[in-house]
């Protein structure tokens, strides 16, 4: 293919949609389609997975410039909230990186860096291959052959666990011109392998899955503190970080932190209500009832799942989706 637009072109000439992303620790590729394109579809996927041509490398770079400009001031300082608490946890480790790096890094890299880092992670051994939709067990196994074949078994990479060695609370406050306050609350969590993992789910859902549960009704509803606020798990496969995001009034920040800690202190004391428990259970049960509804969140159930060896709960048209493994050390310090 001669440039990624052409790319694009052949997957939705066959009513599919190619879509990638770059995660903390992973990189997704995923792919939605009619099922009678899937066969023509899969030997393109293949090709533009084993074989990737590296075409259009400064214009791809241009973007991810312009995308690191977005979490930076005018005087070129990261404001970002999510990247802040982030390397305030982690640090000098890969997860306190953001994920573009920086504008030094992103100038520097050429072709051979891109191939060396693609012989190295594009590989069996780091790859899960995930089909869902109109597809029975045999015409997949008989594609995954055919079309993902050629990738070479490779090596698993393994990623360095952080350091728990923090003894006390770290607080960060960066100077935006700006109607209000991003604040951020994050305690360390458990990994996505730990087997807590499903409990983690749930009291995640007893904190805040909808307006009726505790962090909502707390802040909002009852004191009336922000308009939006939010309650977050990013897992990684030996790590995790439970996150709480509120926009605030400046003169309201010390008052909003204090009752999200005084609400995570009353769950620690007293523990969820049989109530919650109940709705968490009714509520978890639907969700996976309604996923099965759809091929893309089914195929990213199971990806999840075996790539960790656990997963959080989340057209007739197939969907493939190929994730490759932990790929920590492709991520540069922030500037």
């Amino acid at each position: 293919m001669p440039s990624a637009h052409a790319v694009n072109l052949a997957f939705e000439r066959l009513g599919g949609l190619l879509f990638a992303s770059t995660q903390v620790d992973h990189g997704i590729f995923s792919l939605s389609l009619p099922p009678e394109s899937l066969d023509d579809a899969c030997a393109l996927f293949g090709e533009v997975l084993s074989q990737p041509a590296f075409l259009d490398i400064d214009i791809e770079r241009g973007i991810v410039l312009e995308e690191i400009l977005e979490d930076l001031d005018d005087e070129g300082h990261q404001v970002d909230a999510d990247n802040i608490s982030r390397a305030l946890i982690y640090g000098n480790h890969p997860l306190g990186f953001t994920i573009t790096g920086g504008e030094k890094h992103v100038r520097r890299f050429d072709e051979a860096m891109l191939r060396q880092h693609h012989a190295r992670h594009y590989t069996a051994d780091n790859a899960i291959l995930a089909f869902s939709g109109k597809i029975d067990q045999s015409h997949a196994l008989g594609i995954a052959e055919r079309d993902f074949g050629a990738l070479p078994r490779g090596s698993r990479i393994a990623a360095i666990a952080p350091e728990r060695t923090q003894k006390g609370a770290r607080l960060e406050i960066v100077d935006n011109v700006s109607s209000q306050t991003e604040l951020r609350v994050c305690f360390r969590a458990l990994s996505e392998t730990d087997p807590l993992r499903a409990a983690l789910d749930v009291l995640m859902r007893v904190v805040d899955d909808g307006m009726s549960t505790r962090l909502y009704h707390r802040l909002c509803d009852a004191r009336g503190l922000c308009y939006d606020v939010s309650a977050g798990y990013d897992g990684y496969e030996d790590d995790g970080v439970i996150d709480v995001a509120a926009g605030v009034q400046h003169k309201r920040v010390a008052l909003v932190t204090r009752e999200i800690l005084a609400m995570f202190e009353e769950l620690a004391r007293e523990g969820p209500t049989d109530e919650e428990l109940e709705k968490v259970r009714r509520r978890i049960a639907w969700d996976m009832r309604a996923m099965t509804d759809s091929a893309e969140d089914t195929a990213a159930f199971y990806a999840s799942g075996a790539s960790s060896s656990a997963s959080p709960p989340p057209r007739t048209r197939s969907r493939t989706s190929f994730a490759s493994a932990p790929t920590r050390c492709a991520k540069q310090p922030a500037p």
